[in-house]
């Protein structure tokens, strides 16, 4: 069975950064507990590319791999920065990109970082409207960290480090429910022809 791809995106545009490290950390704990092909991407490797091209024949190479990574995923951790009470501009600029149905029923994981605790209703007031646009699979838990959650750049606080934990496990729980799906349906078209061919 091939291993579904996970692809873990972070707005940052420098490293290190707290939006990667929890981006990081989801990926992290969703791989811990099943084979998954996990990679995690940032802006930082799309490079100034991804903001000077209006359409998807102007991105760059670096610019254009990000986009295809994103949509061949199986699911995707996708974190931002929190900037004027949203995610950054940049990441809207990426997802304008993105092909409509490529991220249909796919399993999704939504985390933001920013200054204080009263950004933390970012992910339920801009995130999942944007991915409900696209059809995603989002799942139940999002996670939010602020400033005071890090120490020293590593998620030090112990709540938010238990809701990355919990949004990894459901994250890894879908995507080995789907790649179950796709294994039954697959093995289902290769005996379909057999049983027609005997019973002409």
């Amino acid at each position: 069975m091939t291993r579904p791809r996970l692809v873990g995106l972070s707005a940052n545009l420098q490293r290190p950064s707290k939006t990667r490290t929890l981006v990081d950390a989801v990926l992290r704990e969703a791989s811990a507990r099943g084979p998954l092909d996990a990679r995690v991407l940032d802006f930082v490797d799309a490079g100034p590319g991804l903001g000077a091209a209006w359409t998807r024949d102007q991105l760059t190479p670096a610019a254009r791999a990000l986009l295809d990574a994103i949509e061949a995923a199986d699911g995707l951790v996708v974190g931002s920065p929190v900037y004027k009470g949203a995610y950054t501009g940049l990441f809207k600029h990426l997802f304008d990109l993105v092909d409509p149905g490529a991220l249909a029923g796919k399993p999704v994981a939504i985390v933001a970082t920013g200054g204080g605790a009263r950004h933390a209703l970012v992910v339920e007031h801009a995130f999942r409207p944007l991915f409900g646009f696209f059809g995603a699979l989002q799942i139940p838990t999002a996670v939010y960290a602020s400033d005071a959650d890090f120490q020293a750049g590593v998620l030090a606080e112990a709540g938010v480090q238990a809701r990355a934990v919990e949004a990894g496990g459901q994250l890894a729980a879908l995507l080995a429910h789907r790649a179950a799906q796709g294994a039954v349906q697959g093995a289902v078209q290769d005996v379909a022809p057999v049983a027609l061919a005997a019973a002409e």
